[in-house]
């Protein structure tokens, strides 16, 4: 895992925990309707814990019971987390358009990684996590969420 910070933010003792208790609602992007997809599981257990999901997939139309977007752009509300189900090449036009919609954070999922991707988030701003699954973070956490 890897967590980068924009210019001028403060670090502190824990980052992620800070992340998940001041942002409560996630775009995910690659959100799959399939219960077997680690996508479904993960943005499942969020939903339960209490944090507002929005999917963005073009092949899907509700998921989890909340209406799809195709697009970042497309969503209508406030996105403060982008948390991504994407192959790593696959993440630049997610950053580009969580930077255009005003995302807090961008969240790459356990095994996704893209230093260029990162570090043009970083630059325009945002909290980047790299390469880290948010609900073993969360659970990590929980105790200290309450």
């Amino acid at each position: 895992m890897r967590v980068l910070l924009p210019d001028g933010m403060r670090p502190t003792a824990d980052p992620i925990l800070e992340i998940l208790k001041a942002y409560k609602t996630m775009a995910v992007v690659g959100l799959s309707s399939n219960p077997s997809r680690a996508s479904y599981g993960v943005t499942e257990y969020m939903q339960s814990a209490g944090y507002r999901i929005i999917p963005v997939n073009p092949n899907e139309t509700i998921v989890l019971g909340e209406k799809s977007y195709a697009r970042l752009e497309d969503v209508p509300e406030k996105t403060e987390i982008v948390d991504v189900f994407r192959r790593a090449e696959d993440v630049p036009p997610v950053v580009e358009s969580a930077i255009k919609i005003g995302a807090k954070v961008l969240w790459m999922q356990l095994g996704i990684e893209n230093a260029e991707a990162g570090e043009l988030a970083r630059a325009a701003g945002l909290i980047v996590v790299e390469d880290a699954c948010i609900l073993v973070e969360h659970r990590r956490r929980v105790g200290q969420l309450a």
